[in-house]
């Protein structure tokens, strides 16, 4: 089966375009937008649309593949690439990318996907967003070509056992974090509510006050609401480094003592602490977070590190995953560009005794969803992003039932 025809077409995803550093330098709310000057370039304010770039395959039968490009809400932060708008790529893959895909023959996803993902056009690689989708497209389209589900090209070419069971589902609130948190108990989630703790001054508090009031009533409000108590999900927070904003990125023995007082309040159930502190380069973040892990396990602290700024590529996260900087990798699915390195990457953590977190964005769309659950249901992450969107009910109905469709159809082979 081969490729006939590539078609282009701009869209949007489940969320926004935000400018991490001027959030951080403390911009103000309007509502729901931001106030003040943008500073990443490329952004023309703080706060703006995302975008999504869908590319469709046309096989030789008729059939249509399609992936969705997209790129992560904080894009230029943290050593990622650039803000992705869609209409500046259309022309790109139509003239260099285009012409290289018609007549291919889709015989093994992982090849074309290697191929593709490392592809440059005038001595560059391609954009983050534009492997991640194109990746996602060959691995439809492979799968449409040999008559099967994405999961089972994944498990064949991988050599991976698929899963049997739902994996656990993370769910982000966005600022919303005390009604959506309720979504989520309600749903039952098993790993919550992220929260969005991206200030100091606002959400953490100047000695972690904030986030700690915010954790005992999470506690309690779990406690209150839910029907089963069997019901025990993990505490998963993402603190965009604002614990070594207020404590200082390598002061230890603080941070420790703080992360201690959180551990107690959400107890029993267990806390994930992301991206503690940003320390501004991929050494330091490497060096710093397992200084930290170290002081954790040194105090007896269950709290678990979760890396994410510096941690973008598969490079990295096998470089994270060997120093023990953290116990956890977010892999940040639109930032390792091809769809390919999320696949080797979790296989990569799990064979290297490291956490592994299939996660992404809110700021990705229902097809990128859909074919991220496709290949975490291969390779069997230990947890997996809701997404798109911060408002708990999208993100989660379209991963769920990504999942369940994958284990009826496995129960129905048998």
């Amino acid at each position: 089966m081969k490729i006939q025809k590539v078609i282009c077409s701009a869209g949007k995803t489940g969320f926004y375009f935000d400018d991490q550093k001027a959030i951080k330098a403390g911009a103000g709310h309007d509502g729901f937008n931001y106030v003040g000057e943008a500073v990443t370039p490329g952004f023309t304010s703080i706060r703006q649309p995302g975008e999504s770039l869908s590319i469709m395959l046309v096989l030789e039968d008729g059939q249509i593949a399609f992936g969705d490009c997209a790129a992560v809400q904080y894009s230029g932060a943290g050593g990622r690439d650039p803000l992705f708008l869609a209409e500046e790529y259309i022309p790109l893959v139509e003239k260099h990318i285009a012409p290289k895909l018609v007549g291919r023959e889709l015989d093994s996803f992982k090849a074309l996907a290697d191929e593709f993902d490392h592809m440059e056009i005038e001595g560059k690689r391609l954009h983050t967003a534009l492997r991640y989708g194109l990746t996602q497209a060959l691995l439809d389209a492979v799968a449409k070509a040999q008559k099967k589900m994405m999961y089972q090209i994944v498990a064949q070419e991988y050599h991976c056992q698929p899963a049997q069971e739902m994996l656990p589902i993370f769910t982000q609130s966005g600022d919303n974090r005390y009604e959506n948190a309720e979504k989520m108990i309600i749903k039952q989630a098993q790993v919550l509510p992220h929260a969005l703790i991206n200030n100091v001054e606002e959400k953490l508090g100047r000695k972690g006050e904030k986030l700690l009031e915010y954790v005992t009533w999470l506690h309690d409000r779990i406690i209150e609401m839910r029907q089963d108590p069997t019901y025990s999900p993990i505490f998963h927070i993402d603190v965009y480094g604002t614990i070594g904003e207020a404590f200082g990125n390598d002061n230890f023995k603080e941070m420790a003592a703080y992360l201690k007082t959180l551990e107690e309040a959400a107890a029993p159930f267990q806390l994930r602490i992301e991206g503690p502190m940003d320390a501004g380069s991929k050494p330091e973040q490497i060096r710093c977070l397992a200084g930290l892990r170290q002081e954790l396990e040194k105090e007896g602290c269950k709290v678990q590190l979760v890396a994410d700024e510096w941690c973008n590529t598969f490079e990295d996260i096998k470089e994270f995953t060997d120093a023990k900087a953290g116990h956890m990798v977010q892999i940040k699915t639109p930032d390792l560009g091809g769809i390919n390195n999320t696949i080797e990457a979790v296989l990569y953590c799990k064979a290297h005794d490291m956490h592994a977190y299939q996660g992404g964005t809110c700021n990705e769309t229902d097809r990128s969803a859909q074919v991220c659950v496709q290949a975490a249901m291969a390779t069997q992450p230990e947890q997996v992003l809701a997404k798109p969107g911060m408002g708990v009910d999208e993100g989660y109905m379209i991963v769920y039932n990504e999942m369940a469709r994958i284990l009826a159809y496995e129960k129905a082979q048998q």
